[in-house]
């Protein structure tokens, strides 16, 4: 009787360590070397919608020009041309921000930060003074995933803001502006645009 039991507990154990290397196994070829979970997003959800355009993302994709020229890439760091339309009456500055969400840090990576664009843009002017951005330069950095890693998601964002300067410091990171920013925000239009090696 003794024997038996044994024999049962020791057949069960088998089977889970069994059952465990299959799942192990699997996994192993299923999950992605980094994991994923949403961030937030800094539009409001009473914010308005308006329409933004792109000749250089029509494609979905950055082309090479707008790629970075810094982590292994050759690109050109381009920011591609973006043209927006129909924003709310009371704009009274625009922002764009560049974020790339699949960036494997915890918290995506800002590739762009430009703000306090007049209410009469339409455009980003090639003048226009940019802010910081996650690799610590003040200026528009391109995109340049991991080579072999999914395609990346970067989402080009142009904000209508309430008044003509957000009051944001200079040398304030990425998350910084867009956190000061969002209590302003009245509208927003959005490209998102992939990329990959």
């Amino acid at each position: 009787m003794r024997k038996r039991t044994v024999t049962a507990v020791t057949g069960t154990a088998l089977t889970v360590a069994v059952t465990a290397a299959s799942v192990t196994a699997a996994s192993a070829r299923t999950v992605p070397a980094f994991g994923y979970h949403q961030v937030r997003d800094g539009i409001p959800k009473q914010a308005g919608r308006f329409r933004v355009t792109s000749p250089d993302l029509a494609q979905g994709r950055f082309p090479a020009a707008s790629y970075a020229d810094a982590f292994g890439c050759t690109g050109g760091n381009v920011p591609p041309r973006l043209s927006w339309s129909g924003a709310p009456a009371g704009t009274r500055s625009f922002a764009v921000t560049m974020l790339d969400r699949d960036a494997p840090t915890g918290s995506g990576f800002w590739h762009w930060s430009v703000r306090d664009l007049p209410a009469t843009a339409a455009s980003v002017p090639a003048d226009a003074a940019a802010g910081v951005n996650d690799a610590g330069t003040a200026s528009y950095l391109g995109p340049c995933p991991s080579v072999g890693d999914r395609p990346h998601r970067y989402e080009i964002t142009v904000l209508a803001l309430d008044v003509p300067d957000a009051g944001v410091p200079a040398a304030a990171s990425p998350a910084l502006a867009s956190f000061t920013m969002g209590s302003h925000v009245i509208a927003a239009a959005r490209i998102t645009a992939t990329a990959a090696r």
